[in-house]
């Protein structure tokens, strides 16, 4: 492959990878190049980002890993972005994190990443945009992870009066009951949105 693929295939991981960004060990095994490779990728990659002033997004490195992230002079536009109320609907991603939160809570990112199989930084986000989830203190030990409950916004939403109204588990027994619990929080949201439409 050429050097224009292997740019394009690195922003595509850096992007997927979101927050949590990619170490150069990743990069080597995903994309079958050498160390010292994956070293002038990441290095021409940020002259590219980082030496153009007409660029939205910068290479950062943090904690020896690698992240797009943008930059601080569009501060003021990304804020208007979180701060404009939204009456779009959610993805299908952040509903499935939302369900995993409201039934698992407190939950951290990397539980609710477990139990999704995908990472969750954007639905996280997104949730946390939208006041339906916020953090409440941190995991004791090693990386103090946030934890992650849902608010009385959530609960409002739904049409909840607290959690205990949320559809009971299914059997733990039962095939998928990850997936049971999923269905079961999508039926009470479609229930939900039939009610505000009447």
């Amino acid at each position: 492959m050429n050097r224009e693929e292997q740019f394009g295939i690195l922003e595509s991981l850096l992007f997927a990878a979101g927050d949590a960004g990619l170490s150069t060990e990743q990069l080597t095994e995903v994309m079958e190049i050498t160390h010292i490779e994956a070293l002038n990728l990441l290095e021409l990659l940020s002259e590219r980002y980082n030496g153009n002033a007409d660029r939205g997004l910068i290479l950062l490195e943090l904690a020896g890993t690698f992240q797009l992230a943008t930059k601080k002079a569009h501060a003021e536009y990304l804020r208007k972005l979180v701060e404009v109320p939204s009456n779009t609907v959610l993805s299908q991603a952040s509903l499935e994190t939302l369900a995993i939160i409201a039934y698992r809570q407190p939950v951290t990112r990397m539980e609710v990443d477990e139990v999704r199989g995908v990472q969750t930084d954007g639905p996280i986000r997104t949730l946390v945009a939208k006041g339906l989830v916020t953090d409440k203190g941190r995991v004791d030990g090693a990386g103090r992870a946030k934890l992650y409950v849902t608010t009385s916004e959530f609960l409002d939403a739904f049409g909840l009066n607290s959690l205990e109204d949320l559809p009971k588990l299914a059997d733990p027994e039962a095939d998928d009951p990850d997936q049971n619990e999923m269905d079961l929080f999508f039926d009470r949201f479609n229930q939900s949105k039939e009610q505000e439409e009447e």
